[in-house]
C-alpha cells in the first residue's frame, strides 16, 4: 500500500479560516493525501474567534510532503517573533513544496524562501511587502519551482490544486477542486486552473528541478 503523503498547514493565532479550511478540505479529500494543522501551541484561535486544535509536528516541518503558510490578522506580529520565524525556517527543507496564502507571503519572505521571485498576496498586504522591497504580482496564483503563493482568500483553492497536482497528479487535483467548486461554475473554475497552473507530469514534478 502506498504511503500517505501529509501536508502541513501552518495555522497561527489570528489565522484566516478560509485559508486553512478550504485547503484542508481539498487536499484531505484526495486518496493518498493527508492534512495536519500545525502551530507552535496546542490550539489556535482564528480571526473570527474559532478555536481549533493544531496537533501537527511543529518541530518537524521537514517531514511533510508540502507546507502551506496561512494568513491572518496577526501575521506581521508573528513576522517579528524571531523564535517563531527561526522554527519555521530551520525546520523546512529545500526539497519541500512550500506555499503561502495572502499575508503568509510576509512569512515566506522573512524566512528567505522567496529569493527574487514575485509573490501573490492580498491587496492589504501588498503595499506592506512592496515597502520592504518585495515584488508583488497582481494575480491570484503564482508558482516558481517548489514555491508558490496565492492572493485573496478564495485563491486558496488554486494553491491547494497546485499542491495536489504536484503530489498526486492532475486527475486527483480535479477531484479535489470538485469538492469546493460552486454548482454551475465547474467549467469556469476548471478554465481558471488550466490557465493559472499548466499541466505538470507527476513523474518529473519532484525530481527534475
Amino acid at each position: 500500500m502506498k504511503e500517505t503523503q501529509t501536508v502541513g498547514i501552518i495555522t497561527l493565532p489570528g489565522f484566516n479560516e478560509i485559508d486553512s479550511f478550504v485547503a484542508a478540505r481539498m487536499i484531505g479529500s484526495v486518496p493518498g493525501l493527508g492534512v495536519e494543522l500545525v502551530g507552535p501551541f496546542d490550539t489556535a484561535v482564528s480571526m473570527a474567534g474559532i478555536e481549533v486544535m493544531t496537533p501537527g509536528r511543529w518541530d518537524q516541518l521537514s517531514s511533510y510532503a508540502a507546507v502551506v503558510i496561512g494568513s491572518g490578522s496577526q501575521t506581521f506580529e508573528h513576522v517579528e517573533n524571531a523564535s517563531m520565524m527561526d522554527a519555521i525556517r530551520l525546520n523546512l527543507s529545500d526539497d519541500q513544496l512550500v506555499a503561502s496564502q495572502c499575508s503568509g507571503a510576509a512569512i515566506l519572505h522573512r524566512i528567505g524562501r522567496l529569493g527574487e521571485q514575485a509573490v501573490c498576496t492580498d491587496r492589504l498586504t501588498a503595499p506592506k511587502l512592496e515597502e520592504i522591497g518585495v515584488t508583488v504580482s497582481l494575480s491570484a496564483f503564482r508558482a516558481e519551482g517548489r514555491t508558490a503563493s496565492s492572493g485573496g482568500c478564495l485563491a486558496s483553492a488554486y494553491l491547494a490544486y497546485w499542491i495536489i497536482e504536484r503530489l498526486a497528479g492532475r486527475a486527483a487535483a480535479d477531484v479535489g477542486l470538485s469538492k469546493v467548486t460552486p454548482v454551475g461554475e465547474e467549467l469556469d473554475y476548471q478554465a481558471r486552473v488550466d490557465r493559472l497552473i499548466p499541466s505538470l507530469l507527476v513523474s518529473s514534478a519532484l525530481g527534475d528541478e
